[in-house]
């Protein structure tokens, strides 16, 4: 099984100084999606897309990456928490494989599990409705996926100023 936080770590040196990267939480009725500033400091819910068929979900996706000028996207990978991967996880691969040829924007896998479970229980701590978690739960999961990248290529920028 591959090392995202090898893949990061390669892909860090090519990113553009001042350019966002797009989070995503790939689910099988909606994908999550989630910016992060140009500093690349912080995630923000975006969007989530209603899913409906490959080519309308991935161009609504191109396009968002596009609108945001995104150097890269960063795809939650649903692992199961033996850290091998199920059928979730062969169905984000493909979907990456067939929207790699769509577009030359990059795409990196990013370790989701429990990123769902960790907003959802964030948001019954917030007191929010069912239906407003239902709302909004893909989108923050994209968010947090996103934001494990981030902090990852800032521990990074520390470690390469500190030596």
């Amino acid at each position: 099984m591959a090392d995202f936080r090898d893949a990061l770590s390669d892909f860090a040196p090519t990113l553009p100084r001042h350019a966002r990267l797009i989070g995503v939480d790939l689910g099988t009725k909606t994908i999550g999606v989630a910016v992060s500033d140009v500093e690349r400091r912080i995630a923000t819910p975006v969007e989530t897309i209603a899913r409906v068929k490959f080519g309308a979900d991935a161009g609504k996706l191109i396009a968002i990456a596009a609108k945001q000028e995104a150097a890269a996207v960063v795809i939650g990978l649903p692992l199961n928490m033996d850290g091998t991967e199920g059928p979730r996880a062969q169905a984000t691969r493909a979907f990456v494989r067939n929207i790699a040829r769509m577009t030359p924007t990059p795409f990196l896998f990013w370790d989701e599990r429990l990123s769902t479970a960790a907003v959802t229980r964030s948001l019954i701590e917030q007191d929010a409705s069912r239906a407003k978690r239902a709302e909004v739960v893909d989108r923050m999961a994209a968010a947090y996926i996103l934001q494990g990248a981030l902090d990852f290529l800032a521990r990074l920028a520390r470690e390469a100023d500190a030596s």
